[in-house]
């Protein structure tokens, strides 16, 4: 009750806090209706195909993820076993699922790591010298190519200025960048602790700005970068555009949708590269998604140990193409699927070809692309890099796709992939365009024209056109909540900080 000498001060509060109650009730209904006009738009052009399950038990596909994280996280990463088992990739090995099984047993002769299930199954992954750590068969442990360790064309250039090298300046700031705003926002993405920043870097018209590290982590670290990989797969995909080996409207050509009247060769490049191929399966992003009805097809291309590719390559249709937009992981694998086969086209060699192709060129040293047993690259997610090495692949971006004068990217691309998707845009989420993510809901403080990659676990490299800015921030698993609004805080600084246009 208000004392009656403040009630004026008590009714005014009292007025702003319902006010503020009733506009979050609104949002709320609102969102959910705006939900269920995206699950009855969908259900409206559902095609009749049938959806089947992976195939073997869940807790044995945990197994499988498990002993892949904790491979890359100690023969990769560096990481403390200990520290990987508590703090690290939860997306293929949910931190709750782990408790149910056995410890990790790490071969440090063998390079292994084994994971087992009580009653059941051990599923084991091996450190490769050039493809990272691959999940093995469940029923052969063995692989079915042989990896090989890709060099960069010229290390020498480590040696050298940023951006191709690692020199980076220590002198003053550019003129117009406020550097101390700068440090500030540095240093509020590594608070709070549990926020368990790894790395951040910022870099402001190409020009190296600032980074900061954390504990035990190097500027050549190679960190869990998870889902920015679907960045890099478009990447991939535009250097062979830019060559000609495809066009982006062309009908996907995917050897499996080729036979007669198969209905999936209306599927597009650009469709599957937007997420809107219509391809059937189960994601845990999925708006509708229920746990209860089995191991998500999303997953399983990580954890299967099966070849990726053809999996991926035999779902159905669930809808017609460019009209439904769905965060599902066959699309991704099946334009890596199409870049294996382009390169192979051009008679070059699979694995070597995003260190010659891409990385050689922008100065990227630490990339570590991990495949699934048959030698397919699963950069859905499964890659690791240092946040130096994603800022200047978020330059490349900045810079319209052209390097040191030279394109890489074909005119336009870079504009594709950061303007919204059409079927996402129907489903009312302005939210995703070319394997890159639309900060047009404002997920984010930074301005509209932004675009991001993003990986589970809190992995961000945000294309601030209008700043000028490419910021890179990469953290450990657990802290990607705290870690998160952190980053919101250090961006809203960094744009305090430089000029705009």
């Amino acid at each position: 009750m208000c004392i009656p000498s403040i009630r004026n001060y008590c009714f005014p509060l009292l007025f702003i806090f319902l006010a503020v109650m009733s506009c979050q009730t609104a949002k709320k209904v609102d969102e959910q209706a705006v939900r269920e006009r995206m699950l009855a738009r969908a259900h409206s052009l559902e095609l009749p195909t049938e959806y089947i399950a992976p195939p073997g038990d869940a807790l044995s596909h945990h197994a499988a993820g498990f002993a892949k994280i904790m491979c890359s996280a100690v023969f990769i990463t560096g990481l403390d076993p200990d520290f990987a088992a508590e703090n690290v990739g939860y997306f293929t090995a949910p931190y709750e699922e782990r408790a149910k099984l056995g410890k990790p047993v790490i071969d440090h002769t063998k390079k292994t790591v084994s994971v087992t299930v009580p009653n059941g199954p051990t599923r084991t992954a091996v450190y490769t010298v050039g493809q990272g750590c691959v999940t093995l068969p469940l029923e052969s442990n063995t692989l079915h190519f042989t990896p090989k360790r890709i060099e960069p064309s010229h290390p020498e250039l480590a040696d050298a200025p940023w951006p191709m090298g690692d020199k980076v300046p220590d002198s003053e700031f550019p003129e117009g960048v406020d550097e101390l705003k700068v440090m500030e926002a540095v240093n509020t993405a590594f608070d709070p602790a549990e926020g368990m920043t790894a790395a951040f870097v910022v870099t402001w018209k190409g020009k190296f700005l600032a980074e900061r590290h954390g504990t035990d982590i190097l500027e050549d670290t190679p960190l869990e970068s998870w889902s920015m990989g679907k960045s890099l797969t478009a990447t991939l995909m535009g250097i062979l555009i830019q060559r000609g080996v495809y066009t982006l409207h062309q009908p996907a050509p995917i050897p499996e949708w080729q036979g007669q009247g198969d209905p999936r060769q209306k599927i597009t490049i650009a469709n599957i590269l937007n997420m809107s191929s219509g391809i059937r399966i189960r994601a845990p992003q999925d708006p509708d998604y229920n746990p209860d009805l089995g191991y998500p097809d999303h997953l399983y291309l990580y954890t299967g140990g099966v070849n990726s590719f053809q999996y991926a390559a035999t779902r159905p249709q669930q809808w017609p193409p460019n009209t439904v937009g769905r965060y599902r992981n066959t699309d991704p694998v099946l334009i890596n699927y199409l870049v294996r086969l382009g390169v192979e086209k051009l008679g070059e060699d699979y694995h070597a070809f995003p260190q010659r192709a891409l990385f050689d060129k922008i100065g990227v040293r630490t990339m570590v692309m991990e495949t699934d047993p048959y030698g397919n690259f699963l950069t859905q997610g499964y890659e690791f890099a240092s946040a130096r090495d994603w800022a200047r692949l978020g330059n490349l971006y900045l810079q319209d796709g052209v390097w040191n004068g030279e394109r890489i990217l074909p005119e336009g691309y870079v504009k594709f992939v950061s303007t919204l998707a059409h079927a996402w845009k129907e489903d009312g989420r302005p939210i995703y365009g070319g394997f890159f993510w639309i900060n047009g809901n404002e997920t984010f403080p930074i301005p509209k024209d932004a675009y991001y990659m993003a990986g589970a676990g809190g992995q961000y490299t945000f294309i601030i056109p209008s700043y000028d800015l490419v910021v890179v921030r990469l953290g450990h698993f657990k802290g990607m909540g705290p870690g998160t609004e952190s980053l919101k805080q250090a961006l809203a600084l960094l744009l305090e900080a430089v000029p705009h246009h």
